[in-house]
């Protein structure tokens, strides 16, 4: 009898304990693991879903206290009005510092030259506006909300990624991770990558939204909206962004899977309104949301390695 108690005690716990709890207690302990070991974090916020996520969780990690670091926002200027909008608010409800990087005044000063022609981008030129930034704030730790199934060159990385004092991430040598022990150990001047959300997946993260009712800017749902099709893919017509010879503006019923560079960010075709819908939607996908709207990721099959190298997210 004592052997069936436990039994349906163990049963019971394990139909308590769902891999979103899991999933949000490894990153609840990363979180506290950079508090606790760096002197200067940070934590990456753009108002897109999985940063709102990391928020949410860091929120929850240190409640009742407020956040122990700042948020910051590599700011490209060519962001979707909703999104910054989000941004701005969540900040404010939040009662968290924003730090505002911004890669217009990176162009203005001569750090990097806006590229042109009419696939410009400034997506990638957030490099050296991001690691000026960690250089001019003093910041040894940097969180994102990366996943290990965007693409594959992230799924090479650790929890806790080295980069060295030029902003670099060397593949080959990366730190060992066992059980649950991290490496944080750098000099002046080096600072770690940290990943809190390696572990979830594109479904995970809408799963979990659900369950906690995260709110999320609206261009995550479907809604109509100018666009024309580029490269295959329903690029958004903004104030950034105009169709090229050839290429026709029409309307339709479109969401976005991922946010960012309005210039080279593409929506996909959907009906889904509700999160019930998009988690409908994301489980019978069988592509990864950046190789269906990034642009900039299709220069290369080693495109996002090689900017990783160089210091980008």
């Amino acid at each position: 009898m004592a052997r069936g108690l436990t039994h349906d005690r163990k049963q019971t716990m394990h139909r308590l304990i769902s891999h979103l709890d899991a999933l949000e207690s490894e990153s609840i302990h990363l979180l506290r693991e950079v508090a606790a070991e760096f002197e200067r974090p940070v934590l990456l916020f753009s108002g897109g879903k999985d940063s709102v996520v990391m928020l949410h969780i860091a929120k929850k990690a240190f409640w009742p206290a407020r956040l122990p670091f700042p948020v910051m926002h590599i700011d490209t200027g060519h962001n979707f009005p909703e999104v910054i909008e989000f941004r701005d608010s969540s900040v404010e409800r939040l009662d968290v510092n924003l730090v505002v990087a911004s890669v217009q005044a990176s162009i203005d000063t001569g750090r990097v030259v806006e590229e042109t022609g009419p696939r410009a981008s400034r997506n990638r030129l957030q490099t050296t506006t991001l690691l000026d930034a960690v250089e001019q704030h003093g910041f040894d730790a940097v969180m994102g909300g990366a996943r290990r199934d965007e693409e594959k060159a992230r799924a090479k990385e650790r929890f806790f990624s080295f980069r060295d004092e030029f902003g670099q991430w060397d593949p080959k040598n990366q730190r060992p991770e066992i059980w649950s022990l991290y490496n944080g150990r750098h000099r002046k001047g080096e600072h770690i990558r940290v990943f809190p959300l390696s572990n979830w997946t594109e479904l995970d993260i809408w799963q979990y939204i659900a369950d906690e009712e995260i709110e999320l800017p609206s261009i995550y749902y479907a809604h109509r909206r100018n666009v024309f099709r580029r490269d295959s893919m329903l690029m958004a017509v903004t104030e950034f962004l105009r169709p090229g010879e050839g290429e026709e503006v029409f309307e339709a019923t479109v969401r976005y899977r991922t946010v960012g560079d309005a210039t080279c960010t593409a929506a996909v075709a959907s009906t889904a309104a509700s999160i019930a819908d998009v988690i409908a939607e994301v489980a019978a996908s069988r592509v990864t949301e950046r190789g269906a709207t990034r642009a900039d990721d299709k220069f290369s099959e080693a495109a996002m390695e090689d900017r990783k190298r160089e210091g980008y997210f």
